[in-house]
């Protein structure tokens, strides 16, 4: 989960595993309508799943075949094969693990990444019961573990230099699981519908999945021609350097759907960008709201922040007592969130506009966001 939280830090350039994309040719239409580093295509066997390459989607991580009909061939041209539903799943990432949970397959789970960082009270169950297996950090695997959980797949997150670091000797298929990099909260959330392939339940995941769609394009479309939009930037400095969420980043895009101006809407980048303080300042200074994430096991404080950087209480936003937070332990940000973008939305959108929130969210109380009080 940490070096999740450094990814979504720090700008990728590039894949070292630039096999071609495979050519789009008669295999139907794509399933994925949302997610652009994933295309499903139906087939007489199951499926076929094309991993695009987050960093060049004119490239592909590879393509894999999802067999539901085992008397059907098989593309001859796929990287991995896998009988669905499978049986054996390591995960490494909580956004995988999470799916399966909430799509009540966790049995298929036998192996996480970063146990200690647990917060939901069923996975830190099965943990404790070695039902799932604490399988150690991405920098220091155990993989004789991995070996003797004979996992079927391992979903691992592709990074940047295509290094998988000898996690071939699993035996397991390895399957790039590339749902952080998507740039809309739609396109994240559609991963779900892949768990759901891999588990059997496609029909639950999609009808899952649509009920999110259907909850975040109704909020979306209460503030989309709201007159008046509050400014708003976004998170702190990281080890002397303050990184700046691009024009056409996933938080970029939240903040639009709810009805805010970002403070740097104009920027190209998907990706994040990194800036001096007195850059932020000169912009944002007179932003209304100012956005961010707050990782330690305490609340995160006016009197902290000041004490961090005499820059910090030089924002209006500070000044105004108007800076939205999210305490990632309690909420279980990272387990949870990207599935659940209408309630990230609604959140900004109850700081933003909470005279829009009617229906079936009239008294709706912010999940993941609150303001910070003190």
């Amino acid at each position: 989960m940490r070096k999740l939280w450094l990814l979504l830090l720090f700008p990728l350039m590039a894949c070292s595993h630039q096999t071609k994309q495979t050519q789009m040719m008669a295999q139907g239409d794509n399933l994925m309508r949302f997610a652009r580093n994933i295309s499903i295509y139906e087939k007489d066997y199951g499926y076929r799943a094309e991993v695009m390459c987050p960093w060049d989607t004119t490239l592909s991580l590879g393509s894999f075949a999802f067999v539901k009909d085992t008397t059907k061939a098989v593309d001859t041209d796929v990287k991995g094969v896998l009988t669905v539903p499978v049986n054996s799943v390591i995960s490494f990432s909580a956004t995988q693990w999470a799916v399966f949970l909430r799509l009540g397959e966790i049995n298929r789970v036998k192996g996480i990444l970063e146990g200690r960082f647990v917060t939901d009270t069923t996975m830190r169950s099965l943990l404790a019961q070695q039902k799932v297996y604490d399988i150690g950090t991405e920098a220091a695997a155990d993989v004789e573990r991995m070996i003797q959980l004979k996992p079927d797949v391992l979903l691992y997150s592709p990074y940047f230099d295509g290094n998988q670091g000898g996690l071939d000797v699993t035996g397991a298929v390895l399957f790039p699981f590339a749902d952080y990099m998507e740039n809309t909260p739609l396109g994240r959330a559609e991963w779900i519908r892949v768990i759901g392939l891999l588990a059997g339940c496609e029909d639950r995941a999609d009808a899952w999945f649509a009920d999110i769609e259907r909850r975040y394009n109704a909020l979306s479309g209460l503030c989309a021609n709201v007159e008046t939009r509050p400014t708003v930037f976004s998170d702190l400095a990281f080890n002397g350097q303050w990184y700046v969420a691009g024009g056409r980043s996933y938080i970029a895009k939240l903040f639009a759907d709810a009805g805010a101006d970002y403070i740097w809407k104009d920027n190209p980048s998907t990706a994040s960008v990194p800036m001096d303080a007195e850059s932020i300042l000169a912009k944002a200074q007179k932003a209304d709201y100012w956005r961010v994430i707050n990782s330690n096991p305490f609340p995160m404080t006016y009197e902290a922040l000041a004490k961090e950087s005499p820059v910090y209480p030089l924002f209006d936003a500070f000044k105004n007592r108007r800076i939205i937070v999210c305490d990632i332990l309690p909420t279980g940000y990272f387990e949870q969130s990207q599935c659940e973008p209408d309630l990230l939305l609604a959140d900004f959108i109850h700081f933003f506009h909470p005279e829009l929130l009617t229906g079936e969210w009239a008294d709706y109380h912010p999940k993941y966001y609150h303001l910070m009080e003190r």
